[in-house]
């Protein structure tokens, strides 16, 4: 696939880019090429392989969620610098 300049400068003006000509030029290279090596992945033999979005599998290593004793209001609040009805005394953010 071939990227113009046309096309380079349809993006930057989309990206809201300001670029020479001589960059326009070299960039539309560039993304040809890229463009060109994705392309060889159309060679490969992808028969029985199954579509993924990780090339790994992926497991979820969080515990089970599960009630627990926490600290008593007291200690939590030991080292608070105000507290009001057993709760931390932030200034108000709202008026």
């Amino acid at each position: 696939m071939s990227i113009t300049v046309q096309d380079v400068e349809h993006v930057a003006n989309l990206a809201r880019l300001e670029l020479t000509e001589s960059e326009k030029e070299r960039l539309a290279g560039q993304l040809s090429a890229i463009l060109d090596y994705a392309e060889k992945l159309n060679e490969l033999n992808t028969e029985g392989v199954e579509p993924t979005s990780h090339v790994l599998p992926l497991h979820n290593v969080m515990r089970e969620d599960e009630a627990r004793p926490s600290l008593p209001v007291e200690k939590a609040l030991l080292n608070a610098p105000e507290e009001e009805d057993g709760q931390f005394k932030v200034p108000a953010v709202l008026e």
